[in-house]
This record gives structure tokens, C-alpha cells and sequence, in this order.
């Protein structure tokens, strides 16, 4: 066993920095006549990018917050492939940076280690201490959430192949089209305009609105720290409630060549009152394009909300030992704190207060809030998909006989589950770092859809109640969930807060899947 966890160590690190390194080692130049559909923001954060690489001109990289945009604006085609086909092949380019034997490997021991402590699979030792339970239960939810998300996302595809044989492209519609045809559809089924909608959604307005919503539930107050911190791009606030230190929050908000991609909340230190007390220090690590001012897209918004609900699960942590504090708790329990605080960011009042436009002030218009609002579900048949394909991917990979060939065992499961041919997997297996970098999310990337199960209906408690900000419900909220911890089953502690348990129904009808 020890040689086993010192060698997943080893292998976990390799991925890791296999991934970063194929995301830091690409990019495509930009020439003046390749920049046809890009918006403004799309062009300057291409340019940045291109500063920061040491290059005269744009250029895109393989950071979701730049090359997401392209394949939503980009007009070539062919750029849009190349793109993307390096967008997909991380991990899996051949030569050192290859992930796909390290992923064998790590499955081949963990198998290995479930079968020491006897247990018939990895995933049936990993969901063991799960609200899940088992691998069945979680095959079950998915599986109920991905038949209709698959009709609905065969729908959509009908509709932009047939936007793309209006524009004379024969052929199949391909995952590097998608976005783009989306994209298209979104402004004219919504009239709304990505480009219009950003310079309301600046960075530091989307931070003070995640304070503001925190501070009249919880009454939290977050004061800015002048002091060192590891990246000159970070900042530091202290987090205080009625006068008494409560915890030290760190943003660290944007792209860069060195950090790997995506959005994480860490503590460097968790709350705890035993051997000592101590108030945690909580970061979150972001993503997102550097500008002067940074403006955000309504994803990005909602990526800061999510994390800054990590964040406040570490915060109000009141529990003995840092070992049980904030989030550490069930897999598939962790994410209800960070995806409900999202719900938030759909609070009209919220965008009223918050949204403004960064050169004017001006607040975002009504009709323009509510469009916005409106297109919540839109494409949620493709966003699901390419979800729910990677997380039955990960219990596929898990339960009995690990594979040799990771990609020929990807292939057969989206193979048998009928994925759609236009969309990929969100994360495919040579860079799937949730499963692969480490144990957390290993058989337990469908834990995003089990919280979010429970977080619809715990928004509905909100709403079925005073409303979003409703005082009763906060408190109930914290002293059930937020400050408990791992220190109960999870759960206990929902049904301590809610009463019961959710069903599907709710998840559906929030996704706009429901018949």
C-alpha cells in the first residue's frame, strides 16, 4: 500500500505538469485578416496574451478564457479546428508529455489498492463514504439525466447544421462548429450580444457583488489587505462579522503561462479550535483574461460566484479540528455550498446593484437583464452532454477490470451511451485533471450533479420563503451545512436544513429538461 500511494503520488504529479506543460507550449498567431467575427474583447485579450508570450500580434492559447470565446466568434473555420483539435489533444500529443500510459497506470493501482483493503472495485471503495453509496446510484442519476439531455442536445444539432448548410458549408456539423453556430443562434433567438453584455460584468463589480450578496446573508465584511502575497496579480481582504476576525480571502483571478487552467478554492490554512484556534485562509484561483479593465462573460461571473461559495463553506466553518472543517466532507457533497451561491448571481436585485457598465455607470438595462436571464438554459442539451459524458467515462474507468487502453475504453462507453458526434467529452481522459492529477474527484466527477440535485432545492427553500436574502433561511443554511463541516453525515445535514431529501425534478426543470 505505501508503494502504491507513493507511486499515484508520483504519477498524479507527472499528469499535472504533463498538462501544464502542453497548455503553456501552444498557441496560433493571429495575422490581421485572421480576426474576422472576433469581438473587441476577444481581439484585446489576444493581444495581451501575445504581450505576455513575447509576441508582436495576438495570439490564442490553450486558456479556456481565451480559447472558449474563439471557437464561440471566430468566422475561419479552419482556425476554428485547429484550435480546438489542440484544445482536445492535451496530454495525448505523444513524446514526454503523453498522458495516456500515466493514466493506465494510475487506474491499474488504484484497482490495485481497492483490492488490499477488499473491495471489489475502486469506485465501490471511493462511493463508499459517498451520499451516493454505490456506483449504481450514480449511474442511475446520470442516466436519468442523460436521456433527455441527449434528445434535446440531437434537437439543437438539426437546427445548426442547418444554420451551417445556410452558409454553404456541406459536411457534418463538428465539435469546432458548435460553439460557434450556438453562438449565433443565441444572439438571434435572444438578441443577445456577448461583446454588449461584458463591459457590465467587469471583474472588481462581480467580486463586490459576491461580497455584497455575502454580507446581507451572512454578514460578512471584507476589508483589503495591503500585504506580500505570492503573485503580484493577487489580492488579499480580511473577512470580518460584527468586528471579530473571521478569515483571510485571497483572489487570484487571472490567465497565465504558469498556472494550470480552470477554477479551484483552496485554504493554505482551514479553521479549527483545537490544538489552537485559528481562522482560515481561504484562496481562489481563477482563470480569466487579463484586461485593463478585466471584464468578465456571464460564465465567468458565474465561475467566480461558484468558487466564492467554497470560499464561504471554509469561512463559516465552526467546527473542533481542522480536519472536518469546510470542505472536507463527501465528494458529492462539497459542491452544494459553491454551486448554490451561483443562484445568487440570477438574482435580479443583484445585477440591478452590480451590473454596470465600466466607462459609464450606468446600470444594465432592465430588458437587457432579463434576456440575459431568459437565455439561463440556453444550449443546456450540449452543456449537459459533454458533462454527463465525462462523468460516466470516470465510473466506467473505476468499475471492474482497469483498462490498458484508456482511450479505447473512452471510445466504447460514449460509443454505448450514444454521444452526440458534434459535441466531445468536457474533459477527455489524457487531460481529465479532476480524475487523474489526484484521488479527489476519481470516481466522483459526478458529484457536480449530485449537488446540484440538492441546490436547486435549496434555492427553492430561499424562494419558497422571503425570497433570495430571506434572514431565516441564511441562518438555517449556515448552522446546518455551512459551519458543520464533515462533522456529520451530509446527509443529516441537509435534511436538518431542508427536511428531506431532493428528488431529479428539480435539476430537470432548472436545466430546462424536463418534458
Amino acid at each position: 500500500m505505501r508503494a502504491i500511494m507513493a507511486r499515484l503520488a508520483e504519477l498524479g504529479t507527472a499528469f499535472t505538469q504533463n498538462l501544464l506543460a502542453d497548455e503553456a507550449g501552444w498557441r496560433m498567431e493571429l495575422g490581421e485578416g485572421d480576426l474576422e467575427g472576433l469581438p473587441d474583447f476577444v481581439v484585446a485579450n489576444a493581444r495581451a496574451a501575445g504581450r505576455e508570450a513575447g509576441v508582436d500580434g495576438p495570439v490564442i492559447t490553450l486558456s479556456r478564457s481565451l480559447i472558449v470565446p474563439f471557437l464561440q466568434f471566430s468566422s475561419r473555420r479552419d482556425l476554428r479546428k485547429r484550435a480546438f483539435q489542440a484544445w482536445a489533444a492535451r496530454g495525448a500529443t505523444g513524446g514526454e508529455t503523453d498522458n495516456r500510459a500515466i493514466a493506465a497506470e494510475i487506474l491499474a493501482l488504484r484497482a490495485e489498492r481497492a483490492a488490499l483493503l477488499g473491495y471489489e472495485s475502486f469506485a465501490a471503495y471511493k462511493l463508499e463514504t459517498q451520499m451516493a453509496g454505490t456506483p449504481e446510484a450514480v449511474r442511475d442519476l446520470l442516466m436519468a439525466v442523460w436521456t433527455p439531455a441527449r434528445a434535446q442536445a440531437d434537437r439543437d444539432a438539426e437546427r445548426l447544421a442547418a444554420m451551417m448548410r445556410a452558409d454553404g458549408i456541406n459536411g457534418d456539423l463538428e465539435p469546432w462548429d458548435w460553439r460557434y453556430y450556438a453562438e449565433k443562434r443565441r444572439q438571434a433567438e435572444h438578441d443577445l450580444d456577448e461583446a454588449a453584455v461584458k463591459p457590465y460584468l467587469s471583474l472588481d463589480a462581480m467580486i463586490a457583488a459576491a461580497f455584497d450578496c455575502a454580507h446581507r446573508l451572512f454578514g460578512l465584511e471584507f476589508r483589503p489587505l495591503d500585504v506580500a502575497l505570492y503573485h503580484p496579480d493577487c489580492r488579499a481582504w480580511e473577512v470580518t462579522r460584527q468586528g471579530r476576525h473571521v478569515a483571510v480571502f485571497i483572489g487570484d483571478y487571472f490567465a497565465r503561462a504558469s498556472k494550470r487552467s480552470g477554477a479551484w478554492c483552496s485554504a493554505m490554512r482551514g479553521q479549527a479550535k483545537r490544538p489552537q484556534v485559528q481562522g482560515p485562509v481561504v484562496i481562489n484561483v481563477c482563470n480569466f483574461a487579463k484586461g485593463d479593465p478585466a471584464l468578465l462573460s456571464y460564465d465567468d461571473a458565474r465561475t467566480l460566484f461558484h468558487e466564492f461559495g467554497h470560499a464561504l463553506h471554509q469561512m463559516l466553518s465552526d467546527v473542533t479540528y481542522e480536519s472536518l472543517s469546510g470542505t472536507n466532507v463527501a465528494r458529492d457533497f462539497v459542491e452544494l455550498p459553491s454551486q448554490l451561491f451561483e443562484h445568487w448571481l440570477e438574482v435580479p436585485e443583484v445585477l440591478d446593484t452590480h451590473a454596470r457598465h465600466v466607462a459609464t455607470g450606468e446600470p444594465m438595462p432592465a430588458e437587457m437583464r432579463d434576456r440575459l436571464l431568459d437565455a439561463a438554459t440556453f444550449d443546456m442539451g450540449f452543456q449537459t452532454v459533454e458533462y454527463v459524458a465525462s462523468a460516466l467515462v470516470d465510473l466506467a474507468f473505476h468499475e471492474g477490470t482497469p483498462p490498458g487502453d484508456v482511450m479505447a475504453r473512452q471510445a466504447g462507453v460514449l460509443a454505448e451511451i450514444g454521444m452526440p458526434h458534434a459535441i466531445a467529452m468536457r474533459h477527455a481522459s489524457p487531460h481529465f485533471a479532476h480524475v487523474f492529477s489526484g484521488d479527489g474527484y476519481s470516481a466522483g466527477y459526478y458529484s457536480y450533479m449530485w449537488s446540484e440535485v440538492m441546490d436547486a432545492d435549496a434555492f427553492a427553500a430561499f424562494e419558497e420563503a422571503g425570497g433570495a436574502f430571506d434572514v431565516d433561511q441564511a441562518r438555517a443554511l449556515e448552522r446546518h451545512i455551512l459551519s458543520r463541516g464533515g462533522t456529520e453525515e451530509a446527509g443529516t445535514l441537509y435534511e436538518a436544513f431542508r427536511g428531506r431529501m431532493p428528488g431529479v425534478a428539480a435539476l430537470l426543470r432548472g436545466r430546462g429538461l424536463a418534458a
